[in-house]
């Protein structure tokens, strides 16, 4: 039995772990200020991180639980994961080998 390529149905592990990977990773790059700002504030901070870093960590996790909790953020996510799965069962490669250049001369 032959997938679809273009079938929308999705399986829980699809729906549970890797929409969720690819809306963690988009968010991290959208918050990119708070995560640099939490970044340097644990590098200066040490092992007293802890205490004197709650504010950056306050505003990094109010900035990802913002796009965790956004339906449509979630469907963009879907939609590129839905385009991606698409891809590879048309194609059999994976995003990341496809992207990867190929070289040039032997």
């Amino acid at each position: 039995m032959a997938l679809d390529p273009a079938e929308q149905h999705l399986r829980h592990v699809e729906k549970d772990v890797l929409i969720p990977k690819i809306m963690r990773e988009k968010a991290k790059e959208r918050c990119s200020e708070q995560v640099q700002d939490f970044t340097k504030c644990c590098k200066e901070s040490g092992i007293l991180m802890v205490v004197k870093c709650r504010k950056e960590n306050s505003a990094l996790k109010e900035c990802l639980t913002a796009y965790y909790n956004d339906p449509a953020f979630y469907e963009e996510c879907k939609m590129e994961y839905l385009k991606e799965r698409e891809e590879f069962r048309k194609t059999g490669i994976p995003t990341k080998k496809r992207l990867q250049k190929l070289p040039t001369s032997m």
